[in-house]
Parts: C-alpha cells; sequence; structure tokens
C-alpha cells in the first residue's frame, strides 16, 4: 500500500494557518467594521487611518520571521505564531478605547496577514520542489476554500452574537487548535525527519542578498503587490465603484461570487500551466488579463459587462496568486526560502495598504474612479511586458551550496 507523502499533511495544515490570518486581513476586519465602530464609538475617518498605519507597520512582521523560519523551523514559528495571533484577537475582543484598538490593529496586521502568512506559504515550500506548481494550487484551492467556509460562518456569529464573541472563538480557535496542530504534526521539511525530499535542491540555493538582486524577484513580487494593491482597493470601494457605474448593492454580490469562482478556476488552471510554460511568461499574461479588466471597468453599461470584469479579476488574479506562491522555492531554493518570502510578502502589504488610499484620493481629485483604473491598467501593462525580458533563476545556478548560519 503506497505511502501518503507526509507533505501534503503539512500542505493541509498550512493552509489552515492561512485561513487562521482571517482576523489580520482588510476581509476580515470588515466583517466586524460596522458593528465595532458602533461599539466603540469611533469615526471612519479615525478608523480607516488606524488601520492604514497599522498595515504599514505590521508589514514589518513579514520581514523578522522569516529570518525566524530558516533558522528554528516552521513547526517552532508556526506554533509561536498562532499562538500570539490568538492571544492578540483574545484580547482585541475586549478593547474599550482607541489606543487599545490601535495597537491591537497592528499586531493583528504583524502577526496574522504578515508573519502568519509567511509561515503558511514557507512550509509548502520546504517540503515541495518538483512538484511546487501542483502543490501551491492545491495549497491555493483548500485555503480558497477554507475562506468561503469562514466568512459566512464568522460573519453569522457576529449577526448572533455581536463582534466580540466572534474575535473571541476565533482567538480561542487559534490558540486551542492551530498552535497544538503545528506543535504535534508539522516538521521542518523531509531532511529533518528522514524522508525523501521531492528534489534534489534541499541544500541548495540563492542567500537573500542573492535573490534580491534578480530581476525575476522584483517583476514576480512587484506582479503580485499591483495585484494585491487593486484588490485592496476594490474590496473596499467596490460597492460604491459599482454605483458609479449605475448598479445596486445586488450586483455588487453577485459579483464577489463570480471573482471567487473564476479565482479558483485560475488556481487549477495555474497550477496546470506553470509546468507547461515558463512562469514569465505566464505572469506577463495573467497581468495581461488584470490590466484589460482594469481598463475595462470604466466602460462598463451593462451586467454582463461588470460579471466579464469580474471574471477577468478572478481569472487573471487567482493565477497571480498561485505564481506567487511558488515562484520562490522554484527559483531560489530552500535555504533561504523564509527570508527571501518574506521580503516579497512586506511588498505586498505594504501596496494592499496603499490601495485604498489611493483610490480614494483619485476619486476626491477626479470625481471618478475611471483615472485611477486607467493608471492602473497602463502599470500592470508595463509590468507584464517587463516579465517577459526577465529570465527566471533556479537554484542550481546559485554560486555555491548555502549553508544556515
Amino acid at each position: 500500500m503506497a505511502r501518503i507523502y507526509y507533505g501534503w499533511i503539512v500542505l493541509g495544515i498550512a493552509a489552515l494557518a492561512m485561513v487562521g490570518t482571517l482576523p489580520g486581513r482588510t476581509q476580515g476586519l470588515g466583517l466586524v467594521t460596522e458593528p465595532l465602530l458602533a461599539d466603540l464609538q469611533i469615526d471612519r475617518v479615525t478608523y480607516a487611518t488606524l488601520n492604514f498605519w497599522a498595515t504599514l507597520i505590521g508589514a514589518a512582521g513579514a520581514l523578522g520571521v522569516g529570518r525566524a523560519i530558516d533558522r528554528s523551523g516552521s513547526r517552532t514559528v508556526l506554533t509561536v505564531v498562532a499562538f500570539a495571533l490568538g492571544a492578540v484577537v483574545i484580547a482585541m475582543s475586549r478593547v474599550t478605547g482607541v489606543v487599545a484598538l490601535a495597537i491591537a490593529l497592528t499586531l493583528t496586521r504583524a502577526i496574522g496577514q504578515s508573519a502568519l502568512s509567511v509561515v503558511s506559504l514557507a512550509m509548502v515550500g520546504q517540503w515541495f520542489t518538483r512538484r511546487i506548481d501542483t502543490a501551491m494550487a492545491a495549497f491555493t484551492i483548500v485555503m480558497s476554500v477554507g475562506f468561503m467556509i469562514a466568512f459566512p460562518v464568522v460573519g453569522a456569529m457576529v449577526q448572533a452574537r455581536g463582534w466580540r464573541a466572534a474575535w473571541l472563538a476565533i482567538g480561542v480557535a487559534l490558540v486551542a487548535v492551530l498552535a497544538p496542530l503545528a506543535w504535534l504534526f508539522v516538521r521542518r521539511g523531509p531532511e529533518a525527519i528522514g524522508v525523501a525530499a521531492d528534489g534534489d535542491e534541499a541544500r541548495t540555493g540563492y542567500a537573500w542578498r542573492e535573490a534580491i538582486g534578480t530581476g525575476a524577484f522584483w517583476i514576480f513580487a512587484i506582479g503580485a503587490a499591483l495585484y494585491g494593491l487593486v484588490a485592496s482597493g476594490i474590496g473596499l470601494f467596490n460597492e460604491s465603484i459599482l454605483a458609479e457605474r449605475g448598479f445596486g448593492p445586488e450586483v455588487y454580490y453577485q459579483t464577489l461570487v463570480v471573482t471567487a469562482l473564476t479565482a479558483l478556476v485560475g488556481n487549477f488552471g495555474g497550477g496546470w500551466l506553470a509546468r507547461k510554460m515558463a512562469l514569465e511568461r505566464l505572469l506577463a499574461g495573467s497581468l495581461a488579463i488584470l490590466a484589460a479588466g482594469l481598463a475595462f471597468l470604466p466602460q462598463v453599461t451593462t451586467i454582463g459587462g461588470v460579471m466579464t470584469w469580474a471574471a477577468a479579476m478572478g481569472l487573471g488574479g487567482g493565477v497571480v496568486i498561485v505564481l506567487f506562491f511558488s515562484i520562490w522555492p522554484r527559483a531560489f531554493g530552500r535555504p533561504h526560502l523564509g527570508r527571501i518570502q518574506g521580503s516579497a510578502q512586506a511588498i505586498t502589504v505594504l501596496a494592499s495598504a496603499v490601495g485604498p488610499l489611493l483610490l480614494a484620493w483619485g476619486v476626491e481629485r477626479a470625481g471618478s474612479y475611471a483615472p485611477a483604473f486607467y493608471i492602473l491598467a497602463a502599470a500592470i501593462a508595463l509590468t507584464a511586458v517587463a516579465a517577459l525580458a526577465v529570465s527566471i533563476p533556479t537554484p542550481a545556478r546559485a554560486r555555491a551550496p548555502v549553508t544556515l548560519t
């Protein structure tokens, strides 16, 4: 009887960990924004400002955790990070003032959106090399399904019992479920427990300075960051954006479903195509779809047009996400994977913080979202063209096998 490769078990826990970042993400905080503002009697401008600075400061969490993963391994770091995030979320459920909320928001961003995301991605990269594209596609799909389940469950809890009870439940789950699972089942990688490694590059790869000196690092990081910037901006103002085009809230909810479903198609397709074609060409194609969707949005006048735009955003974004997850171990190896991924994650978090602000500034100055969309579409299109000019390194091209020191 064939044994199940242990990496798939680790992948499942990694996907669960990514879902556990929900209280540190904009979409997760959106579930409790309205009752939180009413409870603490905070105006929207104050809350938006707190969230902006919390996201910017919290991006630093993606940098330090990468080095910790490279030195101490995923098991220890995931256990500590999951426990810490759970403790912070529990504490946030008890805040009563603006200062306490600001501290809690910053910590959930740093530990959840940044640190826990990096640990989750690094776990998969440490186990899979030859099958990294398939693994990351599977990871993305499991993670997406997890979020699809988590959002309505948490939302229903907020409606039934209030935001404090919902946040308390999430915090307890992180401390009592995710942290123990991490300690019991996660290992650093195949070489840590004597299992055959999924590839021959386990101890070969680029050092951090070498990796960030390559064009491939910056093209893939910037491409993913631009998608994150657009997704966060549209995600926060989506209802207002569609209202500008003459559509009501019901159409907004329909686009969420279309985007989620086509993103899964992008996840499947991205994972399959990543084994068939050069990653730089796949990135260029997915960014071209996103650019076309953004340029098309200001022209939308029909329901069919709105759904076409939503499908383009989901499809292009789904492929970009898979590429962002899979490129780092495939190109740069595993020895310094945590720090390399951490740097890329920090760039995407910063972009996500800036996205809503850029759209808000744009509509305030121009009276419409259209100019901002045209500018962003041009920037994404230029990045797509630049992607065709880079070459993807491989761990074997590193100057010498690297060691963790």
